[in-house]
């Protein structure tokens, strides 16, 4: 099976970018992502617009990914897509398209977990790129979930902790709104957190037994603080700009950091590999390399490409899957939430 050709057209639409992928066994040939921007004027994601925005992108993109993958519809192997979780309405695009696409050539088709897929992208064939070894921990951080994760093997993972709320992406762009920043705030945070002191303004850490995390006590914190000095100083937000970001950040980082060390004392996994969009910010990446260096654990990051939602991570699940013969049937339908373990 190693030897043999495979081609797998991969479709990913759980939130509101809408993304196509060609992979030749673990090597992607293409990536396209197709991103929403009417969102930006809503200050979040519209779940309506973005299943509209999907209908209209669908088609030109998987198209697009063919043709710069440079290979015919005809060739393809299987299709994967992302089942689930995400918002209902733009699975649905993405899970229909993939089933008429299956249909109309008679292959199989194969359901990808989104978030199983932010974890097992670091297995796609890149020379940036180094593949952990099993078992390993993976923290996945994006706009709707933070979980610290046992990774067994490809198919064999176990959920350790999980935010209790508000999901580390969540708590970024929030704070980012707080501030007066444009949507989506996190990349903005982070970009002015690099010009400021990290220990300008403390905030308090939430303390949540095991290995579960929570949001939304610190975003509350900020929210006050941030009332209580404007009321003092008008102007104290943008004179303050860039430290008050470092010390969101900073903040944010010690609690994802503190979890991640309680688990690898609790599992003696040092193996720690990072996936979802909040692993392309470049403070949780600093701080897991100088962690790296003091534990001796060993990081595993993936290209930024690989980190924000794309079917790439849908493609690598689906060659993985078709290799052990690991297919759904026609009737499968979305799922806004679909847990890793389930």
């Amino acid at each position: 099976m190693e030897n043999e050709t495979i081609y797998i057209l991969a479709i990913e639409s759980s939130c509101d970018d809408t993304s196509a992928a060609v992979l030749h066994n673990k090597s992607v040939l293409s990536n396209v992502v197709a991103t929403q921007k009417i969102h930006e004027e809503y200050g979040g994601v519209v779940p309506e617009l973005a299943s509209r925005a999907h209908q209209q992108n669908i088609v030109p993109v998987v198209h697009q990914a063919l043709r710069k993958a440079n290979i015919d519809k005809k060739l393809v192997s299987a299709i994967a897509f992302t089942r689930g979780p995400g918002l209902m309405g733009s699975l649905l695009v993405g899970t229909s398209f993939a089933k008429s696409f299956a249909m109309g050539l008679d292959i199989p088709l194969i359901e990808v977990n989104h978030m199983q897929a932010h974890i097992l992208a670091h297995f796609i064939e890149d020379d940036s790129m180094i593949p952990p070894t099993f078992p390993f921990l993976a923290l996945t951080i994006s706009g709707g979930h933070t979980q610290i994760v046992l990774v067994k093997d490809y198919f064999d993972m176990e959920i350790l902790g999980k935010t209790l709320d508000d999901a580390v992406g969540e708590a970024f762009d929030k704070s980012a709104k707080i501030l007066g920043l444009p949507y989506p705030g996190g990349p903005l945070v982070d970009k002015y957190a690099q010009l400021g002191n990290p220990l300008a303004f403390p905030f308090p850490k939430p303390k949540v037994n095991g290995l579960n995390f929570s949001f939304s006590g610190l975003k509350t914190s900020i929210l006050y603080f941030i009332q209580r000095e404007t009321a003092k100083n008008p102007d104290f937000v943008s004179e303050n700009l860039n430290d008050i970001c470092a010390s969101i950040q900073f903040t944010i980082i010690e609690i994802l950091m503190d979890k991640v060390k309680k688990a690898v004392r609790q599992t003696g996994v040092t193996q720690i590999a990072i996936g979802g969009g909040v692993s392309a910010n470049s403070g949780i990446r600093k701080a897991l390399k100088n962690t790296e260096k003091e534990i001796g654990w060993k990081t595993y990051i993936p290209k930024f490409e690989f980190c924000t939602d794309n079917a790439a991570m849908i493609g690598i699940v689906g060659f993985l899957k078709f290799q052990e013969k690991i297919f759904t049937t026609k009737d499968v339908t979305a799922k806004a939430r679909y847990s890793i373990g389930s």
